[in-house]
């Protein structure tokens, strides 16, 4: 429960918030921006700390008594106590370097973590889908749902078609060996390519089935997608798949991981 509500019902809030970021990110991306580099030579914009700080009000209206751990934020030094186990987690623009490129991958993305699982998330991509941009939302025990310029409606993952798994890599980072060792010795019918949270959205919704991620990555960055995927039946595993990847590590940065739906990948 959050204020009294159930989570899927806060789903709308989030949905509300994330577009109102979304907004302040096209404003921004309409401009001549400027990109400067943080202390891990990772890139930001105005469009980043902006969002970010919608996002952070919206959040503390909705729910004041739970703490939010949010990129920016964390950069600068402030990151508050997650030790009771629920948290929030915002990426207030995920895939700076899509952004920056201008190809339309990067999203706004919002989770609630609960003892380590994502529960409930956001994941909005502003640029695509329409003048309102393309929505996905889920929630644990209530399912996933996408809303785009066609409406609302259900999404789910789908069986790996018979002639093999859809594969989707990340487009701005990637380690080509890592990813042919482990995919040796399985059916791959396509591979294709995708920026920010929205690779595994592409599973939530039945276009993908496996997203294997080797490299550096940080709670933020997959928490609302894995919220999404979860709610539409799939799941986010290390890439040793002992155990589905948990939040609220020391550091919030992830081991390597892979996502998929059910069936995609067998032991």
């Amino acid at each position: 429960m959050i204020a009294g509500r159930s989570i899927p019902a806060v789903l709308d809030d989030l949905a509300a918030l994330a577009r109102r970021a979304g907004q302040v990110v096209m404003a921004v991306y309409a401009t001549d921006f400027a990109v400067r580099g943080k202390g891990d030579a990772s890139p930001v914009t105005a469009a980043d700390e902006q969002a970010e700080a919608v996002i952070l009000a919206g959040l503390a209206q909705l729910a004041p008594d739970i703490p939010v751990v949010a990129e920016e934020s964390v950069a600068a030094g402030r990151t508050p106590d997650v030790s009771a186990g629920r948290f929030w987690l915002v990426d207030p623009l995920d895939g700076t370097r899509e952004f920056i490129s201008r190809n339309g991958e990067f999203t706004v993305n919002i989770a609630l973590i609960d003892q380590g699982r994502p529960v409930a998330g956001v994941v909005l991509a502003p640029a695509v889908g329409g003048p309102a941009g393309r929505l996905f939302a889920g929630a644990a025990g209530s399912g996933a749902w996408v809303e785009d310029s066609q409406g609302r409606r259900p999404i789910h993952c789908r069986a790996v078609p018979a002639d093999g798994l859809t594969v989707v890599a990340s487009r701005s980072h990637g380690d080509a060996a890592a990813l042919d060792a482990f995919l040796a010795g399985r059916r791959v019918a396509q591979l294709t390519n995708a920026g920010s949270s929205l690779k595994l959205c592409l599973l939530a919704e039945g276009a993908a089935d496996l997203y294997p991620r080797h490299g550096r990555t940080m709670e933020w960055d997959i928490a609302a997608g894995h919220a999404v995927l979860a709610a539409a039946g799939g799941e986010v595993w290390r890439i040793d798949g002992s155990a589905p990847l948990a939040y609220g590590k020391s550091g919030f940065e992830n081991p390597h991981f892979y996502a998929a739906g059910p069936g995609a990948v067998t032991p």
